[in-house]
């Protein structure tokens, strides 16, 4: 006997919702900004200011700048707006935040802007296998999403799905 093995799943109108499906591949660079601080941990304005001007932000073309500081200086909040302005005016794409920060506005932009009108009368499942799932919120950012569209809303996998919500 002849057995095909039929992959049901891939077959189905099941929409699945994979959160690191909204992460970019994208090189970045850091600007860490203990560096630009005396002994690492102090802020002189002036100093700064300098530093800022005679930087070649040239360099920084073409692409993603995280803007932070790896220590435990304080740093106020116009530090990093200078930075951000100054590679803004060069056109040059920055996000003042660690790695794992940029990842979760990465995230929350996708889910922003996904299109609500391809889950239309669709079950969905959004993903459960996921290194990135213990980010609750992005759970509640995509019910909120999908909920008024869907069919249903499972968790987990097709194999395994936990009922999250069914319409009446």
């Amino acid at each position: 006997m002849d057995y095909k093995i039929i992959n049901r799943v891939s077959k189905s109108k099941i929409a699945v919702i994979d959160f690191n499906d909204f992460l970019d591949d994208i090189n970045f660079e850091i600007i860490d900004l203990k560096n630009w601080l005396k002994d690492e941990f102090i802020l002189i304005e002036s100093d700064f200011r300098e530093k800022i001007k005679s930087f070649n932000w040239e360099d920084l073309k073409d692409q993603t700048v995280l803007i932070q500081c790896s220590n435990d200086a304080i740093i106020p909040h116009w530090a990093y707006l200078l930075i951000s302005s100054k590679l803004t005016e060069f056109k040059i794409k920055n996000f003042i935040g660690n790695q794992n920060e940029f990842k979760n506005y990465q995230i929350i932009d996708g889910i922003k802007n996904l299109d609500e009108k391809l889950f239309i009368d669709k079950p969905v499942i959004i993903k459960g296998c996921s290194d990135i799932s213990n980010n609750n919120y992005f759970y509640s950012l995509i019910i909120e999403k999908l909920q008024p569209v869907a069919k249903s809303i499972m968790f987990g996998e097709a194999c395994s799905a936990v009922p999250v919500y069914k319409r009446k």
